[in-house]
């Protein structure tokens, strides 16, 4: 469904086209919990080298309802790991298993669950030979929004708390993200793309005729709307936030018109693109039409900022 690495070549043109998910290199670490759900694991895929290794965390994507922590990393997963840069993925809560945690909205549940993962791999970090000041997070569709919101969201760390994991900072060095919805306000996903029909899971708004809700979304939107703030990337956007790469191999922008695949359309990107540009942050977008970009691919990005670059 959320296929946003098919056709490999738009990633990684060396590789040939595949019906089936590739077989992944074994992980160094494997079905880590970092939570007692037994959906809060993790992967640990270690990098050579000398020192702690610089560290990607892979959101997965799937509407926050399927998938797994397997899914579409290889495109990134070998090009890391030969630059020397670890690897963690998770799988998370899906909406109904947040819900049936009680959470409100249920968002909260797969976006809480990153954020307890990337405290964990920090607060052992020294185990897994990791660099915890040097850590992107990267991801697809819904979990590009999560990943948006790591990187968006203001310190979550509780220095007061009796758990360690809980004391561990939650800033990142930035985000690198696939078809990615940067904004879950239904008002504002119509503007930018007027078949927008995608998010009301998100809150808790049940499908109807086997498709999302989305004009009971519209109807209770003043009513969700602190909850929207509160996990939408767009609105959490401030001065200090790190750099971002959005990638939307399929489409080119054009705000305020209808999409094909309205849920993963650029539109996102170049929204999120200009509020970013208010805020004085870096932000580079590539869609279906860049002619040239100075990062082809996520991979190219995660190596430059966290290889290269010296914030």
């Amino acid at each position: 469904m959320f296929r946003w690495l098919r056709p490999l070549s738009l990633i990684l043109p060396c590789l040939p086209l595949v019906a089936a998910d590739p077989v992944l290199p074994p992980a160094t670490w494997h079905s880590i919990s970092y939570g007692n759900h037994p959906r809060q694991l993790l992967d640990i895929w270690a990098a050579p080298g000398n020192g702690p290794r610089p560290v990607c965390l892979f959101i997965h994507g799937g509407g926050w309802v399927m998938y797994n922590r397997f899914r579409s990393i290889e495109a990134v997963l070998q090009p890391l790991l030969d630059h020397g840069v670890s690897v963690v993925s998770i799988d998370y809560r899906y909406l109904r298993e947040a819900s049936q945690d009680g959470l409100v909205p249920p968002v909260k549940g797969p976006m809480e669950d990153a954020r307890r993962a990337l405290q964990t791999l920090r607060a052992r970090a020294a185990e897994w030979n990791l660099n915890p000041t040097r850590v992107v997070t990267v991801g697809e569709s819904a979990g590009a929004c999560t990943a948006l919101w790591l990187a968006f969201h203001d310190e979550m760390a509780d220095a007061a708390s009796a758990d360690p994991i809980a004391r561990q900072s939650t800033r990142i060095m930035g985000a690198a993200v696939a078809i990615a919805q940067t904004s879950l306000d239904p008002v504002q996903m119509r503007e930018w793309t007027p078949n927008s029909a995608y998010g009301s899971l998100a809150f808790g708004i049940p499908n109807r005729n086997g498709k999302m809700d989305f004009e009971t979304y519209l109807a209770r939107r003043d009513e969700l709307l602190p909850q929207i703030i509160a996990f939408s990337p767009w609105h959490l956007v401030t001065s200090d936030d790190p750099p971002v790469y959005l990638f939307y191999p399929k489409d080119a922008p054009a705000l305020g018109q209808p999409k094909q695949d309205p849920t993963h359309t650029a539109n996102f990107g170049l929204a999120l693109q200009e509020r970013m540009r208010t805020a004085g942050i870096p932000c580079e977008l590539v869609h279906r039409d860049t002619p040239t970009p100075a990062h082809p691919t996520l991979a190219d990005w995660i190596i430059w900022r966290l290889t290269v670059d010296k914030p």
